[in-house]
């Protein structure tokens, strides 16, 4: 991932995106942790600020004894459920942290929210981490949505994106911004 470096005016910082990922127990809230985040703050043209923060969190073996085949399979062979047993943050120690980094690039309620089925992760934010889900905008830049829709009008370029799927919050981060960008050179921008 290339970092771009450059003094930001006020301005600047009001354009921002803040990119954000997390990999969890499950799909419910009610039921399932978060295990891992990773956050990336990009200008508008999708460029990197730096190299972002990731953190995994310490959750109660309950949580991981209770995960579905796939998030088993999926966390074990990326090594996340051996990280989560040997990590000492808690989610409010990951929240207060990722709040003071997110000052340092974007004022609060100015950026969207942006990911892949980003709804997802925000539904886990408002539950754990409500003072971080509320620093952000109402509103979400969801690259899922963009693909579905380039699917349809558009399937032969999308095929030309692929992902590695690697199931690790900053990779999977990273890559949502890449995707974005594909999208943008491919459907959005002229020529």
């Amino acid at each position: 991932m290339e970092v771009i470096r450059k003094k930001q005016t006020e301005d600047d910082q009001r354009s921002n995106l803040v990119w954000l990922d997390m990999e969890m127990s499950g799909l419910n809230p009610n039921t399932c942790r978060i295990l891992e985040i990773a956050v990336i703050v990009t200008d508008k043209n999708l460029d990197p600020l730096d190299e972002g923060k990731e953190f995994v969190l310490k959750q109660a073996d309950y949580f991981l004894d209770k995960m579905d085949d796939w998030n088993k399979t999926t966390h074990k062979k990326s090594g996340l459920i051996e990280k989560v047993k040997q990590s000492s943050f808690s989610e409010n120690m990951v929240e207060e942290t990722l709040l003071k980094y997110l000052e340092t690039f974007v004022p609060a309620k100015i950026s969207p929210l942006c990911g892949n089925s980003i709804h997802q992760d925000r539904r886990f934010l408002r539950l754990y981490m409500p003072k971080l889900d509320a620093y952000f905008s109402y509103r979400n830049i969801d690259v899922s949505t963009v693909k579905e829709l380039c699917k349809r009008w558009k399937p032969k370029t999308v095929k030309n994106f692929t992902k590695k799927g690697a199931h690790t919050a900053m990779a999977d981060t990273v890559e949502s911004i890449g995707e974005l960008k594909f999208y943008r050179k491919n459907f959005f921008m002229d020529g």
